[in-house]
């Protein structure tokens, strides 16, 4: 199976058209405190503009499910990604459109994800940093998921672009991977080069079973 690709961080129409054609499988659009943020009216028209077949997710932050919900009508929006505090009774109110997103300090801060089984179609493992929510740029310790059972299909962040990506994969065998800051020139601009080498590293690896050995 090959790895999917999450293009996360999306502020224009040109970055969105530019990933696309790279191969990107799926757009994110971030709608809480961040220097990537977008209005949904903004990420709405960005939508209406691009091709067939590319999916789009919201990424949320302990945001009301109403508002999530209106959000997702407004938008179109294929999924939804939670970044906060959100319980599994509220993932499970959003499936199945809803993944959930986790910040990996150690193998301990693993426990709490049993409990989003059956609630979540995938979960985000993402860097911890003290007052952030994601995005910080750097890898963690990828040796902590060794024999961890998740509760449905990982999805790789933190740091991730050229220099890593393959190493990142070969060690983790994720389902995707979810990339920003490692293939940006700035917060909310995207590299088209730094994409490309990304995209051109996950072509070049063998299948993966999305599942760590």
């Amino acid at each position: 199976m090959r790895v999917r690709v999450k293009l996360c961080g999306v502020t224009n129409l040109d970055d969105a058209l530019m990933a696309s054609e790279a191969g990107v499988d799926a757009l994110g659009f971030i709608f809480a405190a961040s220097p990537r943020r977008i209005s949904p009216e903004a990420a709405r028209r960005i939508i209406r503009a691009l091709p067939p077949f590319v999916k789009t997710t919201g990424v949320f932050v302990d945001e009301a499910v109403d508002e999530v919900e209106r959000i997702m009508r407004l938008c179109g929006l294929d999924m939804v990604q939670l970044h906060g505090d959100e319980p599994p009774d509220l993932c499970g109110r959003l499936m199945p459109h809803s993944l959930k997103a986790f910040q990996v300090q150690g193998r301990a801060s693993l426990g709490p994800l049993e409990r989003y089984r059956g609630r979540v179609r995938g979960v985000v493992l993402d860097a911890w940093s003290a007052g952030h929510r994601g995005g910080i740029g750097r890898p963690f310790d990828w040796r902590v998921l060794q024999g961890v059972s998740l509760p449905g299909p990982l999805i790789l962040a933190g740091g991730l672009g050229p220099e890593n990506v393959r190493d990142a994969v070969l060690a983790v065998r994720p389902y995707g991977i979810d990339i920003n800051s490692g293939v940006e020139s700035q917060p909310g601009r995207k590299d088209p080069a730094r994409l490309a080498a990304v995209m051109r590293a996950i072509a070049a690896l063998p299948p993966t079973d999305g599942e760590m050995a």
